[in-house]
């Protein structure tokens, strides 16, 4: 197998790992910042008011947490949208945690039923399934999930592009109906893990199923124990559950599979040479799957085997861009509307731009929308769908947490697409130049704000990260307030959550940061 050699991108990535490992101490509290954080504004615009926005939220999955609390899109629509109302800007404090001496990142952020967070944080030791305090950000009990192989690779091959282009292991984890985390780990094996405190009231995570998906996953993959294995390695890379309560899930190398939780009884398909590193979306009727090179739409045969029911390909551009995580759409598939009248939208990765792509559900093309730059358009976050519209930020340029460093930032942008009303086609409602390097963004219907996690260039070097609010209608900025300073607050591609009590809160490399209006 042949090993990388060390090149100046190497080098940097591993200066930048001694740098954080330097910063972040074994369990510090809060993420540390780098100097020059009393050099930048700490907060800018004007509290805005809330305008809640009308219609119907995405329905309600049956074999889910509620909407907005359930996985990093926040339903099984992908909306990345919150029913609750988000920060207003009104004197917002910010809280944060480190959750490891390297890494930390928690990336999907879920609520119990009490409003606790059920997280995972990636770290250079192995996942963590985390148990939080919503307001002190405090663990209450974490369970250890084995280290992933991109990990080892990044470690032995000095390569840390290993792990900045790996989605598996447990970062795409739902929350299910009955407060229980669902996840793939990186043995492929399929849990459930239930939380509940004992009697001397010490919280504690439980694994209630643990089913070996390696008979139709293979993985093969590299450990310590085997530094150059011969097998197959084919990472699951998220799992979803349908309307009957099967259990989906994709592999890196196009694997896709369910699982009837019942019976255990495991049906897969392959699409050969295609790869899967986005999540998927399931509605009532179909689930919605992107590969590198194909929208697909999906249900399950009487037998319980995944069934193609239409494949939509699009233009997957010449190479990978600055930004992306392989050569395809970097979206997970939005759903708007309901089954009869509704649609599925991704972008593509077209060379010159890349375009907003809207489906009817049964794969009829209503529009192609070009957005941003000639030849600085990417995006690896999922669109917001809301009504009739979508939103879609530029994240062209942005690899990993080296990317950034001494002031830099990225292109950025945002648009609103809009779906004109008799679905003639699509219009762009409104640009914004916000510059949101590589987070899933989100919105409050419950105020009518976007959230994005932004950073703007510094002449003194100082990397400067805030939560920005955009007003939904017209796409103006109304506040943003300093999150931290330095590579530790880079959010790495990790989503904002906001929360049932008004919290916002974002994964970033070393941890989580809560930011809510001071009461």
């Amino acid at each position: 197998m042949r090993h990388p050699r060390l090149n100046c991108s190497s080098v940097l990535g591993l200066l930048a790992v001694s740098l954080l490992t330097t910063l972040a101490p074994v369990q510090a509290d809060p993420v540390p910042k780098t100097p020059g954080h009393r050099l930048v504004p700490g907060y800018a615009g004007a509290p805005a008011e809330a305008a809640p926005l009308p219609g119907p939220p995405p329905p309600q999955h049956p074999y889910l947490a509620p909407n907005g609390s359930n996985g990093m899109h926040g339903d099984a629509a992908a909306s990345d949208t919150h029913p609750y109302p988000g920060p207003l800007g009104a004197d917002p404090e910010v809280t944060s945690r480190a959750m490891a001496t390297l890494g930390g990142e928690c990336a999907t952020v879920t609520f119990d039923r009490a409003g606790r967070i059920i997280t995972v944080c990636g770290t250079f030791t192995g996942f963590l399934v985390k148990l939080l305090d919503p307001k002190t950000l405090r663990t209450l009990a974490e369970y250890q999930l084995a280290q992933r192989p991109s990990t080892i690779e990044a470690i032995t091959r000095l390569d840390l592009a290993k792990i900045f282009t790996d989605t598996s292991g447990g970062a795409y984890a739902y929350l299910d109906h009955k407060d229980r985390l669902v996840l793939a780990d990186s043995r492929n094996h399929l849990l459930r893990l239930a939380h509940h405190q004992d009697e001397q009231g010490q919280w504690r995570f439980t694994v209630t199923d643990d089913w070996d998906l390696g008979a139709y996953a293979p993985a093969g993959c590299v450990s310590w124990t085997s530094l150059d294995p011969t097998g197959e390695c084919d990472p699951v890379t998220s799992v979803v559950p349908d309307w009957d309560g099967r259990i989906w899930w994709v592999t890196r190398l196009g694997r896709i599979g369910n699982l009837d939780p019942d019976t255990g009884v495991v049906r897969t398909i392959r699409l050969d040479g295609e790869e899967i590193q986005n999540s998927f979306t399931a509605g009532p009727d179909a689930l919605s799957i992107v590969s590198d090179h194909a929208l697909y739409s999906l249900r399950a045969a009487t037998d319980g085997t995944p069934q193609i029911i239409w494949r939509r390909g699009y233009d997957r551009g010449s190479a990978a861009k600055p930004g992306s995580v392989n050569q395809g759409s970097g979206t997970t598939p939005t759903l708007l509307g309901d089954e009869d009248n509704g649609y599925v939208a991704i972008t593509d990765n077209a060379d010159d731009r890349m375009n907003v792509l809207v489906h009817r559900r049964d794969g009829e093309l209503v529009c192609a929308v070009p957005v941003f730059d000639s030849g600085r358009s990417t995006t690896d976050n999922s669109l917001i769908g809301w009504g009739n519209s979508l939103i879609v930020e530029n994240n062209y340029g942005y690899a990993n947490v080296t990317t950034l460093i001494g002031g830099r930032t990225v292109t950025g942008g945002a648009a609103r697409i809009d779906i004109r009303a008799d679905g003639s086609g699509c219009d762009t409602v409104w640009e914004s130049p916000v510059r949101s390097p590589s987070t899933v963004a989100k919105l409050s219907t419950g105020n009518g704000l976007l959230y994005f996690y932004t950073k703007e260039p510094n002449a003194l070097g100082i990397d400067a990260w805030y939560l920005t609010a955009v007003d939904f209608r017209t796409g103006e900025p109304r506040w943003k307030r300093l999150t931290g300073t330095g590579p530790l607050y880079d959010n790495n591609w990790a989503p904002i959550t906001i929360g049932p009590d008004g919290s916002a809160y974002i994964g970033v490399f070393n941890g989580l940061v809560r930011v809510a209006d001071r009461p």
